[in-house]
């Protein structure tokens, strides 16, 4: 059985929204530090161009996006669930919400001047420059539009609002009572937001929020070993793809197994990555592809928020 490797940065609120749900799981996981700036050679070798963060690495298949890397967890270990029964619509339709709606709200207030000045004042002047025009061509060619800091924060105590109001009227510790999937996706968003002591009040000024935060980030992180870019794509050529899922390959445009397509994010990150169509199931896609260092690897994908063209 292949270990869990999780490709991140210390910074990235994805990626801390995957290490939590490490921890909640109670996972044993090797972590691979990547650039938080593009080119990511080592990266690319597994992915073939998805240059989002974080990505899951299981042998020689490869995880994109949280909400899938949230399915392959539960997958890997059913209890606590992420899903729990009964709940699985409404967990996933506030994830989603919170990985896009409030996500954006808090890119625009992480980004902030003021906000800036203290995350980047003790690097060089060349990395803060490099790092503006890097998020500029990942937010650039997608469905994903900026929110203006002014609507930001005019927004903000609606949002808030909204999550003390679930809280108040569960009655367990969570968004929906017992932990979920749900809970990591906007805690990351809080942590993100918690980075700076400018935009840390817009979570800690709401008790309730910012106690329910406390308990999420109290899973911790799991057990975790580094390990090397290079190890990494090394354990990716000397194994073999996973089987693939016992579900019908079924897709509503047509794509058929085999076919040469491209696979890319719809709202930013949209670069796309090509391979063979190997699997379209309800909520998954699978790339096969094939890169001279890391041999054969298939590339995971969700259905929601991506896109299929053929080649």
């Amino acid at each position: 059985m292949h270990e869990l490797i999780l490709h991140h940065y210390p910074t990235s609120p994805f990626a801390e929204k995957a290490r939590l749900m490490l921890g909640f799981k109670q996972l044993s996981w090797r972590s691979v530090m990547i650039p938080p700036l593009m080119p990511k050679p080592d990266l690319t070798a597994l992915t073939g161009g998805y240059r989002k963060t974080p990505v899951l690495q299981v042998g020689a298949d490869i995880y994109c996006d949280t909400a899938l890397i949230a399915r392959r967890l539960e997958a890997e270990k059913a209890a606590p669930a992420l899903f729990p029964e009964g709940q699985e619509f409404n967990v996933g339709l506030l994830a989603q919400w919170a990985d896009s709606v409030l996500f954006q709200h808090a890119v625009a207030l992480v980004f902030q001047p003021e906000s800036m000045a203290l995350r980047f004042a003790k690097v060089p002047p060349e990395f803060a420059k490099a790092f503006a025009a890097d998020r500029s061509a990942l937010f650039s060619g997608g469905t994903s539009t900026r929110v203006p800091l002014e609507q930001a924060r005019h927004q903000w105590p609606a949002l808030m609002g909204l999550l003390q109001q679930q809280l108040q009227r569960e009655q367990g510790d969570f968004l929906f009572g017992e932990p979920s999937h749900a809970d990591f996706a906007v805690a990351h968003c809080l942590w993100f937001l918690r980075g700076t002591p400018v935009t840390s009040p817009l979570v800690d000024d709401y008790p309730e929020v910012a106690a329910w935060l406390g308990r999420v980030l109290g899973f911790g992180h799991g057990s975790l070993s580094e390990m090397s870019s290079e190890q990494a794509i090394a354990i990716a050529s000397e194994a073999s793809p996973a089987a693939l899922p016992d579900e019908a390959f079924s897709d509503p445009n047509g794509f058929v197994p085999g076919q040469a397509v491209s696979i890319a994010a719809v709202d930013y990150g949209v670069d796309p990555v090509q391979g063979e169509l190997v699997f379209a199931g309800r909520d998954e896609l699978i790339l096969r592809r094939e890169d001279e260092r890391a041999g054969t690897v298939h590339v995971h994908f969700p259905r929601l928020g991506f896109r299929i063209e053929a080649r």
